[in-house]
């Protein structure tokens, strides 16, 4: 089973991909995770929609008594809170925009380069995350928090505010807030521990996929899917760490097979790819590209 999957994988590599084969792709907007009532355009999501369904551009996501979580680019996870809504405003691997209308949403950024321009809008404010990290922004009192990383707060006329980590702004109509620091101990709300513990998850699913691929020969990084409930997981060059500590790491990597990263020890097996694409507006549709002087894969997804 694992070499059928594996030479399925070798085969999208080759150029035909994974729609040659009636399989899914992940898209920027797939849904990756669904805990409780959740709405895509007023239809209720229900786990067997995991990995198909995908928020398109000018589409509304929205929750109820209950959480989700949605691919953006490849490496980086958006989960939206209880009683929150976002809006898909452009669904592109060089600009990704998604709009907070109501409630709370949190990024983590385990990737990115220099040619994403990764952005959510809160109250018509352009927040732009530059690093790698954790970030949550909320709707109902504007505001945009780093827990890790770097953002860059659009003030118009091409001015921007940088907020750096353990820091927030809030984003009212003048922005003439200045950041302001914040105990990111004690800010600690469901919602980030909800994203750490699904952050946990994807890297014990990456933790227990990668192996199959370490004899595949021209990898490229991107989402591999898991059929175990976890949805995508992410695959890079790395190996990396979550901005909560745990590790996702290459096919190759010599410290994998022990069964350890930082983060603590997985030992439950059975994670599974199968090949595919990560597609979306001519960008990662296979082969490679050239990012921040290296070569990386231009975003595979694998199913």
């Amino acid at each position: 089973m694992r070499n059928r999957w594996i030479a399925v994988a070798m085969i999208g590599l080759a150029g035909l991909g994974a729609t040659a084969f009636g399989e899914d792709i992940a898209h920027v907007g797939s849904v990756n995770y669904v805990e409780g009532t959740v709405y895509l355009q007023g239809k209720m999501l229900k786990p067997a929609d995991v990995g198909t369904a995908v928020l398109e551009k000018g589409q509304m996501l929205t929750t109820g008594q209950g959480r989700v979580e949605v691919l953006l680019t490849p490496g980086v996870f958006l989960r939206l809170d209880e009683n929150s809504a976002i809006r898909m405003e452009n669904p592109e691997l060089l600009q990704t925009q998604v709009s907070l209308v109501q409630g709370k949403a949190s990024v983590e950024v385990d990737e990115i380069h220099n040619e994403n321009d990764l952005e959510v809008l809160v109250n018509g404010v352009r927040s732009q995350m530059l690093q790698t990290g954790f970030y949550e922004f909320n709707a109902t009192s504007p505001t945009a928090m780093v827990y890790k990383g770097k953002v860059a707060v659009n003030l118009g006329n091409d001015k921007y505010n940088l907020v750096k980590a353990h820091h927030e702004l809030a984003l009212s109509d003048n922005l003439k807030a200045k950041p302001t620091d914040f105990n990111p101990t004690a800010t600690q709300d469901q919602l980030y521990h909800w994203s750490k513990l699904r952050s946990q998850y994807l890297a014990e699913a990456n933790n227990q996929l990668a192996p199959d691929y370490a004899d595949m020969a021209g990898f490229a990084p991107g989402w591999f899917w898991n059929p175990y409930g976890y949805g995508f997981t992410y695959i890079g060059m790395g190996p990396f760490w979550s901005p909560f500590g745990f590790g996702f790491f290459p096919p190759w990597y010599g410290g994998f097979y022990g069964g350890y990263y930082r983060g603590g020890y997985y030992g439950r097996g059975g994670y599974f790819g199968r090949g595919g694409y990560y597609g979306r507006g001519g960008i990662g549709g296979g082969g490679m590209v050239h990012v921040g002087g290296g070569m990386h894969g231009g975003g595979g997804a694998h199913r």
